[in-house]
């Protein structure tokens, strides 16, 4: 299989964040398989099939409130109206209206033959069995109607395949009829950490040693992506196990994921192990934080897919950036979500810089940031601190990405910047949006 034109070496320059993210999404060629879900099972699934209305939505032209349905033509030509019955939802009235005659009616109930106005009960009054209304002069034809199909019509490509399905389309799904629905299946992933310095929460912290945040940081957002996740833990710094891990894991999923062991370091095992298995075709971004970063295969799993594998950094903030914006597309895409390149990024906003943000040309600089709006409407970004790639509080208390392009070495304050917003980016984000 070849992923990408981009097999970089060690002597050979760094890819941009664009050159990449083409390279990465290359390799989605192979999607999951699909099933066959009830609706009530289907939410963050992805469609599998286009869904067309067999219905219309509403089936029925029907009253839009409570109240009396007539004739609209007979407006010039009476006072008062005589009831001759009522039409309620779900049952309707099965008999014409004549001209001069009208229908208690309440929302949603089909309109009986012969009228086609409803007047709202607040605008009628009742004498006996005679109906009149208060506002006669500012009446028309045809108020207060919902048409058949007004929502869906039948026959309409409601939902297309590559529909992540959220609360809102489970609704229209249902309003058809639809019980059941085509997705495709989660994309099996599987995790681990590396290092010899890295604690699992719970066990005693060594000397020297770090508490193991990224791999609860890549489980959080593969859940939230619907993934289906092994979590394998944390392995030592031998290339022999780490081969043996990575080949035995290669086998039942499609997607491997390591953090840390990706940079020139001695111990650097894991680009050694992917090499002896499979094969590099991504090493090295022109990206802060996240310049260390592995991706290639590891060969055909059991059920005949390739199997591949990103090797991010290891510093907190560095595999959330390098996740976000490389792997979270891939995944989408891996899950036959329907993301081309211009979706891939579904929010860049264009914010005013609050202060002078520095960078250094050549390289993308992601800053944690907080965006608010100023009192006339106007988009403003400052950045939460200090930016170091093993800071995560910088990203717990922002709410975007502020990108620093490869060609420029500083934002001046008041200059405009891109922006990442956390609740389109970061899966699972349960921050403040605004």
């Amino acid at each position: 299989m070849s992923l990408t034109c981009f097999e970089m070496t060690d002597q050979k320059k760094q890819l941009t964040l664009e050159e990449a993210l083409k390279a990465v999404l290359s390799s989605a060629t192979q999607v999951t398989s699909k099933l066959n879900l009830p609706l009530a099972q289907a939410a963050g699934f992805t469609l599998a099939e286009t869904v067309t209305a067999p219905i219309n939505v509403p089936q029925n032209t029907n009253s839009a409130m409570d109240g009396y349905a007539f004739n609209g033509q007979d407006l010039a030509k009476f006072k008062q109206w005589k009831i001759v019955g009522e039409c309620l939802a779900g049952k309707g009235f099965d008999q014409p209206i004549n001209t001069g005659e009208a229908v208690y009616i309440t929302t949603g109930a089909a309109l009986p033959k012969g009228v086609n106005t409803v007047v709202m009960i607040e605008q009628c009054v009742v004498e006996g069995e005679q109906v009149s209304f208060t506002n006669t002069d500012t009446l028309q034809a045809g108020s207060n109607i919902r048409q058949a199909g007004e929502d869906i019509q039948q026959g309409q490509s409601l939902l297309t395949a590559g529909t992540r399905l959220g609360a809102v389309q489970l609704g229209l799904l249902a309003s058809l009829g639809v019980a059941q629905v085509k997705v495709h299946q989660p994309l099996k992933v599987a995790i681990f950490s590396t290092g010899d310095e890295v604690t699992a929460p719970g066990e005693a912290l060594a000397t020297n040693g770090i508490y193991d945040a990224n791999r609860f940081t890549l489980l959080g957002m593969l859940q939230a992506l619907g993934c289906e996740v092994s979590d394998l833990g944390i392995l030592p710094d031998n290339l022999e196990v780490m081969i043996s891990t990575l080949k035995n894991a290669s086998q039942t999923h499609q997607l491997v994921l390591t953090s840390g062991g990706v940079s020139v370091g001695d111990a650097d095992f894991v680009k050694q192990a992917l090499q002896a298995l499979g094969e590099t075709r991504l090493w090295r971004l022109a990206l802060r934080p996240g310049r260390p970063f592995a991706f290639g295969h590891l060969g055909k799993n059991t059920n005949g897919q390739t199997c591949l594998f990103a090797g991010l950094p290891g510093n907190p903030v560095a595999t959330l950036v390098t996740f976000m914006l490389l792997i979270q597309p891939l995944i989408r895409r891996l899950q036959g979500e329907n993301t081309s390149e211009a979706k891939s990024h579904p929010a860049i906003w264009p914010a005013v810089a609050e202060t002078t943000l520095f960078s250094r040309v050549g390289r993308s600089d992601f800053h944690r940031g907080i965006y608010s709006f100023t009192s006339n409407g106007q988009l403003q970004v400052r950045t939460t601190g200090s930016q170091g790639s093993g800071i995560l509080t910088s990203a717990h208390e922002g709410n975007c990405l502020i990108r620093i392009p490869d060609d420029q070495a500083e934002i001046a304050a008041g200059d405009l910047v891109n922006i990442y917003p956390f609740y389109e980016w970061l899966p699972g984000y349960k921050g403040v949006s605004l």
